[in-house]
């Protein structure tokens, strides 16, 4: 409350010494509002549109995918909303981050960059952004990311009879790549509200029926879930890891095919199936595995998407140009875990780090060296160096599987988390007008 105190007297003095000094006041640089109150801390306005760069930053390339101003910063300032339930949980658990931790962390920051803490601190400041809120910035992420790791801890647990019964789904049955659209409902919806919920995702159905929006486009539009802007994607499942309600559709489902609205306890859902594909593939015995190095160059809120890319495009000349591709790793690349290591990730399988790095690691011979492209993480160049095929013992196997099943139910649980969270926060959004608000209190 102390914050949002201080915050609120400044504004009140700002705006006392404008009345009374007309002519000054046109030198005064216009006043950072408040666009939420979240239980005794705010977010401010400032923070909401660096948020939003970024998003835009990550669609350059796909600028139709997004929705409307309007409606890309509500859903991006329902994400801000949630990091700072998340980092206020954190801190009642007793989740902190020395001092030490967070310098480390900006130095960390500033060598990626390849600059000083110093110079990394006035490049901010020419970006209008102040080095203390940057730094609260990955405090904050380093704090979500422990309390994440707490709640997997002390919540998830993976049976060795849930993983027979996977492995056995895998060998018998098809696995089903899913994509959803989430209009939600709070808990103990009014019938307004159900009514209202029911006409929206049906509206939406229509948009995607009518091909006037695409499925990924529509859900990063209107879903109300947290991967809406993934495009709803929920990735691979087997029928054991997918509702009673949904398996019993997708038996009948052809790929392409969307269904809903269904009824279920979050809300209103739309359901598309992506594509399937034949579990006993998925469990064979042997698995393509690629040995490779790369280099990142992320996009960070001090450098971005226009600014990476340039870097990785250099960074390729030079080895183009003869240098040798580890040392400029070890010298350059972004990725912490294995810059060190010459950029060497070991050995993988092609999809390990996602479809877009799939796609070029199998494309690229062994020796050669891929153009740049873009994943979530920022730009890459990859150098192959070999291809194998190795034996899945069953204890591998079953480790894969295990790690599989936990992070879904732990996406799953933390999900739930997270809505019970909001549900029982106090949240005050301001318009652009400052004197009128829209506030939730789930208690």
């Amino acid at each position: 409350m102390k914050t949002m105190t201080i915050r609120l007297l400044l504004a009140g003095v700002l705006a006392a010494l404008t009345a009374s000094t007309p002519v000054a006041a046109q030198n005064l640089q216009p006043l950072d509002r408040i666009a939420a109150v979240v239980n005794e801390d705010v977010i401010l306005q400032s923070e909401l549109d660096r948020a939003v760069k970024n998003v835009t930053a990550q669609y350059a390339s796909q600028p139709g995918q997004l929705p409307p101003r309007e409606v890309l910063e509500r859903q991006v300032l329902e994400r801000l909303v949630l990091v700072k339930l998340q980092v206020a949980r954190a801190a009642e658990t007793g989740i902190r981050v020395s001092d030490d931790e967070l310098n480390n962390a900006v130095a960390a920051v500033a060598q990626q960059n390849g600059v000083s803490v110093d110079a990394l601190r006035q490049r901010l400041a020419g970006e209008g952004v102040s080095f203390t809120d940057f730094r609260s910035s990955i405090r904050d992420e380093i704090t979500v990311q422990r309390l994440r790791q707490s709640f997997a801890q002390s919540r998830i647990q993976v049976s060795e009879a849930e993983v027979d019964a996977a492995i056995a789904a895998q060998a018998n049955s098809s696995q089903y790549h899913l994509a959803h659209i989430l209009v939600g409902l709070p808990e103990g919806a009014t019938a307004e509200q159900i009514a209202t919920g029911q006409k929206k995702i049906e509206g939406v159905k229509g948009l995607v029926d009518r091909n006037e929006l695409d499925f990924p486009a529509a859900a990063v539009r209107y879903s109300d879930s947290p991967n809406a802007l993934e495009g709803g994607d929920l990735g691979w499942r087997s029928l054991d890891e997918i509702p009673a309600a949904f398996a019993e559709m997708l038996k009948t489902m052809t790929p392409g095919q969307v269904v809903g609205p269904i009824r279920g306890p979050s809300g209103f859902q739309l359901l598309k199936l992506v594509e399937v594909r034949d579990g006993s593939q998925a469990a064979a015995k042997t698995v393509t595995e690629y040995h490779a190095r790369h280099i990142l160059v992320r996009v960070t809120p001090v450098q971005d998407a226009a600014a990476a890319k340039a870097k990785i495009d250099t960074l390729r000349a030079r080895i183009a140009g003869g240098a040798d591709f580890v040392e400029v790793a070890k010298e350059s690349s972004e990725d912490a875990n294995s810059k060190s290591e010459g950029g060497d990730l070991g050995w993988f399988e092609a999809n390990a780090f996602g479809p877009a790095f799939g796609k070029e690691i199998t494309g690229t011979a062994d020796g050669g060296i891929s153009a740049p492209f873009r994943t979530e993480a920022g730009w890459h160049i990859v150098q192959r160096i070999g291809e194998r095929q190795t034996d899945v013992t069953s204890t591998t196997q079953r480790a894969q599987v295990r790690e599989t099943i936990g992070r879904r139910k732990l996406e799953d649980e933390y999900n739930r988390y997270l809505q019970e969270l909001r549900g029982e926060a106090y949240v005050n959004v301001r318009n652009g007008d400052g004197d009128k608000a829209a506030a939730t209190d789930g208690g």
